[in-house]
């Protein structure tokens, strides 16, 4: 990477870690909702990736746990395992990328169990202030384990719950005006409800409502006022699959999601003032926060197609909006998947979208996947069980 490039990134970086001189630095025009922690929301699932981010109701495989882990007891393999890798700001650094291992194992009762691990590696970064001037170097890194339980609780309703380890090691062992940085780390939690109301053919209607990272906040110094919020998450989609024949299956599926995040208090350009709500902002408590995050605009929404042919070949195409005052995140994307036996590959491309800070980091990029399913029935992916 390019001294050019590593400042970009770096500048990127600290804006994360020092969210207090970012919230000052706030015109009164500006209040996006800002976390710590934000790749937890970065999709690792390239078949959903290609429906615009669509995937907590749409029928369930490996990678169910990031959007719906209760979708997983009405999986056809009993048993399947996913990778994911996306590239991250392809167009300007070849050695960013997130990756994915995620996994279920189901049982006769009507439970499942699952894990996985996200890695986000930032590539190596040139550390540098505020002012420009160059710090140390380092490899800044984050990752997520989780382990969750889900189970059917009726013949078409299950629910799941996760647990989560965070761990966000961005600038461990970094000194900046003789405070030095470490890793910040954190635990959460997950709560999933999945309805399915298709048929033996996969013909029907089926919902999910997930609420996703309800956990601590995070800090990246021993002071413990200035921790950080996790991005909590509300979310609710639904989908419908029309079957036409014995080859041909057509899912619509459309999705909302809110960020449990309060604003951060906009800058009035009084020191003194700003520093005293900023302060106030850090001492909610995370019960607090999930309250007053609803009197923000932090939303985004979604809506996704999906064509199956032959349980073998899949297109996809989305659309992905999120408001102008948070972000102003607006693509279509599409994808194909492809299956052999129990073998899946994915793919999605995000179209281009957007200039400077307002592009999206994943514009022109091609997002893999790959899918084990092992057991019985090994179309977990497209036409869920309603036994």
């Amino acid at each position: 990477m390019n001294q050019i490039v590593c400042k970009k990134i770096a500048i990127g970086i600290f804006l994360g870690l020092f969210v207090s001189a970012g919230a000052i630095a706030q015109t009164q025009s500006v209040n996006i909702v800002t976390t710590s922690v934000p790749f937890l929301r970065i999709s690792p699932d390239s078949r959903a990736g290609g429906m615009g981010d669509c995937g907590l109701a749409i029928s369930p495989d490996a990678n169910a746990g990031f959007w719906n882990l209760a979708k997983t007891p009405f999986a056809k393999s009993e048993n399947s395992i996913g990778f994911t890798y996306t590239p991250w700001l392809r167009d300007i650094a070849q050695d960013v990328y997130l990756a994915s291992l995620a996994g279920y194992h189901k049982f006769e009762d009507g439970g499942a169990v699952s894990a996985s691990l996200r890695y986000f590696n930032l590539g190596s970064i040139q550390f540098v202030d505020y002012n420009g001037n160059q710090l140390n170097t380092g490899r800044p890194r984050e990752f997520a384990a989780d382990l969750g339980y889900s189970r059917k609780i009726a013949p078409k309703l299950a629910v799941g719950i996760a647990l989560r380890y965070i761990n966000s090691n961005l600038a461990n062992g970094q000194s900046f005006n003789g405070v030095t940085y470490k890793a910040g780390t954190t635990v959460a939690g997950d709560l999933s409800l999945f309805y399915n109301g298709l048929s033996e053919e996969g013909q029907g209607f089926a919902w999910g409502l997930s609420i996703s990272n309800l956990g601590g906040k995070i800090g990246y110094t021993d002071d413990a006022t200035a921790k950080d919020f996790i991005p909590a998450n509300l979310g609710l989609g639904a989908a419908y699959s029309w079957v036409f024949d014995e080859t041909s299956k057509f899912t619509l599926a459309a999705e909302v999601n809110k960020l449990l995040v309060p604003s951060i208090p906009v800058a009035t350009g009084d020191f003194t003032q700003d520093s005293a709500s900023l302060a106030s902002y850090h001492s909610n408590s995370v019960f607090q926060s999930w309250f007053k995050s609803f009197s923000n605009n932090a939303y985004t929404g979604s809506v996704g197609l999906e064509y199956g042919y032959n349980d073998q070949f899949f297109a996809r195409a989305g659309y992905f909006y999120e408001p102008k005052d948070q972000g102003n995140r607006q693509f279509f994307s599409a994808g194909v998947g492809l299956r052999y036996e129990s073998v899946m590959l994915n793919f999605s491309y995000l179209a281009p979208a957007g200039n400077g800070i307002t592009r999206n980091p994943l514009s022109n990029t091609l997002r893999f996947g790959l899918t084990f399913d092992i057991g019985a029935g090994s179309n977990s992916g497209n036409e869920p069980s309603s036994e």
